[in-house]
């Protein structure tokens, strides 16, 4: 079928924007997207809710030290950005003045919003500056944010494995749901939907890493259409591509996050000083639409959408954009190289760093890109060979960070890279050294940075969600912190070396124990090991952590006194992974020294004392623990470098 011309109609208060298959319905000059027509609906988005509730762009942002703020982003002046046969975009600006008094977003915001000829679906991005002369202020969370209609989508889709028919918004109110002790979580007493009735609903259950999401949506009945929210790039989400984010959730409600703080906290706030100049463009993201006739085939709307999520990232960057803030392919670079791993306690030659996470960032110190939220972070994995090629890098010097799954700890090369329009950046071989003083005497887990492979529960029958009973997301269950002390009633969890098995006997999170009158007390695991030997000299414990939220760590050795404690770090954590019911938040390495003094030939014990109570939803989420044994003499604590291309020849 020929393409239908692109019209673009002012009707009053409002922009129409329509290619014969999709129309939206703008209000101008304030950006809000109050309409959209498709796939014979007058309009998908939710009548019940205001029109400047329904398609819109919202911020949370702070002054130095102050209170959260919350505001819905909108335009000021609206313009016709470009108009041809073939492309539709329109910008909705608001201009901060630094010389207007009073306290304001100190931002520039100009949204936009662009519709092919031929395409089913609209893109949307919008460019953020601070001009020079702005307050500080820091800024928490931005987005933009469907609400879609109620009496028609009713079944949502995140991935193969998480999707379902949802509850109703009704269903969470007082009467159909009753409030849990975490505030999103709802119990489904009596829901619209009789075969919900005993559930919990709660939004982060359905959060995703940003390197395991891409699309996500819902499917409307009669007629059966598809929404769907595709990121063909995540570069211009914060915090790289293990950052989790909300996507979709009773609603009915369909995000796209750009910067967070979930599963963080304030350490991913972005701090901008008195004066500072920036300037960001999130997006452009994808609105698809899909549609079929045939109720047997409305599975495959999500099967499509899947395809199309794969045609966009093949498109990305997009030529079509206006902006000349939004740099296309041809101003772009990229870098290429190899990289291997050198533990000489696991191998005398280097190691192919297989399928490791590699990515070019502003931050500067090791780790750091989990918390950079100002800049672009472009990621990869590496090949079976440790081979990577990061593509369609915006020009800038970057950080080349990275981790690789088997090996604790961050990867930063000592030289910054230089990605320059046009040209790729050869990096050559490169080499990741773990942190690493001696052989293994034992470990639990494996690093990967998160819980995974650890004993996760069966969730108490009083609240569960169906769709995670046999998920292998089962981590997502509410209220797993309590069955620990279901678990364990009388005394705390003790791991054996040698005997005992992570996967049914180390509980994926250290949480506090539940006494008596629903009292949440301190709790202390132990670590029992034997040691055919002990060596002169510090053992080193390697202390990985996936996740923590205010918890006060004391570890001892043999021994729970002041002299036989080896460390302590004290409100560690602002996660919140344990009540948001995920399984890794902020990665931290801790490398402790045990005096050989505090060791015995024969039965030790280490404790893990996790030492603030009073908190059911603090805990801890151990990735993975190793304790090396003092390094051999003449050894260094790292190992000599290997001359790679003299290895590899």
């Amino acid at each position: 079928m020929a393409n239908k011309k692109l019209s673009l109609i002012t009707q009053g208060p409002y922009v129409l924007l329509d290619n014969g298959l999709v129309r939206l319905t703008i209000l101008k000059p304030q950006g809000y997207l109050t309409g959209i027509k498709y796939g014979g609906l007058d309009n998908l988005l939710d009548l019940k809710s205001s029109e400047s509730s329904r398609g819109y762009w919202d911020i949370n942002w702070s002054l130095p030290g102050g209170q959260d703020r919350y505001q819905l982003l909108n335009g000021a002046v609206y313009r016709v950005v470009e108009r041809t046969n073939d492309c539709l975009e329109v910008s909705f600006k608001s201009s901060y003045n630094p010389s207007i008094q009073g306290t304001k977003l100190p931002l520039t915001v100009d949204i936009r919003y662009i519709l092919k000829s031929g395409v089913s679906g609209f893109y949307c991005y919008a460019i953020y500056e601070r001009p020079a002369g702005c307050p500080a202020f820091d800024l928490a969370q931005t987005r933009m944010v469907f609400k879609l209609r109620r009496e028609k989508f009713h079944y949502m889709a995140i991935s193969d494995e998480k999707q379902r028919i949802m509850p109703m918004p009704e269903d969470l109110l007082p009467g159909r749901g009753k409030q849990l002790i975490v505030p999103e979580s709802v119990l489904l007493v009596n829901p619209i939907n009789p075969d919900l009735r005993g559930e919990v609903d709660d939004k982060y259950q359905y959060s995703m890493d940003n390197k395991d999401g891409g699309v996500h949506g819902w499917i409307s009945s009669d007629p059966i259409v598809g929404f769907w929210i595709i990121f063909p790039s995540h570069e211009f989400r914060n915090g790289g591509p293990t950052k989790q984010n909300l996507t979709a959730h009773t609603g009915p409600d369909c995000l796209a996050m750009f910067h967070g703080t979930h599963y963080i906290g304030d350490d991913i706030l972005a701090h901008f000083q008195e004066g500072e100049e920036w300037r960001k463009t999130f997006g452009p993201f994808f609105v698809y639409l899909n549609s079929t006739t045939n109720v047997s085939n409305a599975y495959n709307l999500w099967k499509d959408a899947k395809k199309q999520r794969l045609l966009e990232e093949a498109a990305w960057p997009y030529e079509f954009v206006s902006s000349t803030y939004y740099l296309t392919a041809k101003d772009r670079g990229s870098a290429t190289g190899r990289l291997f791993v050198q533990d000489r306690f696991i191998s005398g030659s280097p190691i192919p760093a297989k399928h490791a996470h590699v990515g070019l960032s502003a931050a500067r110190t090791a780790g750091a890109w989990q918390t950079e939220s100002k800049d672009y972070q472009f990621w990869v994995q590496t090949d079976s060979n440790g081979n990577f090629t990061i593509k369609n890098v915006i020009p800038l010097v970057y950080g080349l960070h990275g981790w690789v799954p088997g090996f604790i700890g961050d990867y930063l090369d000592n030289a910054l890279v230089t990605i320059s329009a046009g040209s790729e950046t050869q990096l050559g071989n490169l080499t990741y050294v773990p942190l690493r003083d001696g052989p293994t005497e034992w470990e639990i887990g494996f690093p990967d940075r998160t819980a995974v492979g650890d004993y996760v529960p069966d969730a108490n029958p009083a609240f569960v969600n169906k769709l995670f009973i046999k998920s292998p997301e089962k981590f997502r269950q509410y209220g797993l912190w309590d069955r620990y002390t279901d678990m364990h009633p009388e005394s705390d969890q003790t791991f054996t070396i040698g005997m005992s098995d992570p996967k049914t006997e180390w509980f994926f999170a250290h949480v506090d124990r539940r006494w008596a009158d629903n009292k949440y007390v301190p709790s202390t695991w132990t670590i029992k090991f034997n040691l055919d030997s002990v060596n002169s000299g510090n053992y080193k414990m390697r202390l990985a952590i996936a996740s923590a939220t205010r918890s006060d760590l004391k570890v001892y050795m043999n021994g729970m006194d002041i002299e036989h404690m080896v460390f302590q770090v004290m409100n560690l954590g602002t996660d919140n992974t344990v009540c948001r019911h995920g399984i890794h938040g902020l990665y931290q390495l801790f490398s402790i020294d045990v005096s050989s003094s505090l060791l015995v030939t024969g039965d030790n014990s280490m404790f893990l004392a996790q030492a603030r109570g009073g908190d059911a939803l603090c805990g801890i989420l151990y990735d993975y623990v190793r304790l090396e044994a003092p390094a051999p003499p003449g050894n260094s604590s790292v190992g000599e470098a290997f001359d790679l291309d003299a290895k590899l020849i």
